[in-house]
């Protein structure tokens, strides 16, 4: 079980280029890559984006790259054409306001495409450097995630503990609730009907009764909820498939509470939804 938050900084010094590399992510329903790098590494971001999809399955994770030196130096060009333009220019602007300055080279400079900043990057070259760096990087995001998800399923199982316990409580008290329900028809019917009333027809209506109140059903498919629970915790990119079963056990849990009529398995259900909220709790940030 991985937690979908994490976060990892590693820096990058080889002899190509030095810098860090940052990654971190937040919870997301679905696999959100956002890849931030310097303009002339940009042909990077479909690799860059690649590794870390095979490392998280859920989440919205963010990969930024800062570079501080490379080694190949930049090709700077100077447009000689559009400076002769623009300075003509913006003396020409100066005369027609009746301004008496010297036109400045950060005037010129102001203007876009007098000068062009360049770097001829080999993007096999420049991927081959940061490999190593993006995969330290990535095993140690991974780490923090697995860390995280370590700490948040022992929460879930101490959940899962007070679960199984309240389900335990309603099973051992669901013959009780049939006793009260079949008491309580008999006493009714002999109260209406008195001295004339007909045993086997009592019988046959509290059968019919029972059949549709009792809880049986909704004890069995909680256990099998919670055994599919647990194993799935096991499997990678788990937490849909736990929310969905926190869901189902939740509907078993209503249909227990709307059938009873004992104040005991009362508060074993008041115990076991609030169990099971708290789990969806946790698994919103489990990838």
């Amino acid at each position: 079980m991985k937690s979908m938050t994490g976060f990892a900084r590693k820096e990058i010094e080889t002899p190509f280029l030095k810098g860090s590399l940052t990654i971190k992510s937040y919870n997301n329903r679905y696999l959100e890559i956002s890849v931030y790098l310097p303009p002339y590494l940009a042909m990077l971001e479909s690799r860059l984006r690649d590794a870390v999809s095979e490392v998280v399955i859920h989440g919205k994770v963010e990969a930024a790259l800062r570079i501080r030196e490379v080694s190949d130096p930049p090709r700077v060009q100077v447009d000689a054409a559009a400076v002769t333009e623009v300075a003509s220019a913006l003396r020409a602007a100066a005369e027609a306001a009746g301004i008496r300055e010297p036109v400045r080279i950060s005037d010129i400079l102001a203007f876009d495409g007098v000068v062009s900043f360049e770097r001829n990057i080999d993007a096999d070259a420049a991927w081959e450097a940061l490999r190593g760096p993006v995969s330290a990087c990535l095993a140690e995001f991974d780490e923090e995630r697995r860390r995280e998800g370590l700490a948040t399923r022992r929460d879930i199982e101490k959940k899962l503990s007070v679960i199984e316990a309240s389900v335990g409580i309603v099973q051992d008290e669901a013959p009780a609730i049939e006793a009260a329900i079949r008491g309580n028809l008999s006493a009714r019917f002999r109260e209406v009907l008195g001295s004339q009333v007909d045993e086997n027809r009592v019988l046959q209506e509290v059968a019919s009764y029972l059949a549709r109140h009792t809880i049986n059903e909704e004890i069995v498919r909680l256990r099998s909820h919670i055994a599919a629970f647990r194993g799935a915790l096991d499997v990678p990119g788990c937490g849909k498939k736990l929310d969905f079963l926190c869901q189902e056990m939740n509907r078993e849990a209503n249909t227990i509470g709307s059938k009873n009529i004992l104040p005991r398995v009362g508060e074993a259900v008041v115990s076991l939804k609030d169990a099971i909220e708290n789990v969806r709790e946790q698994i919103r940030n489990v990838e």
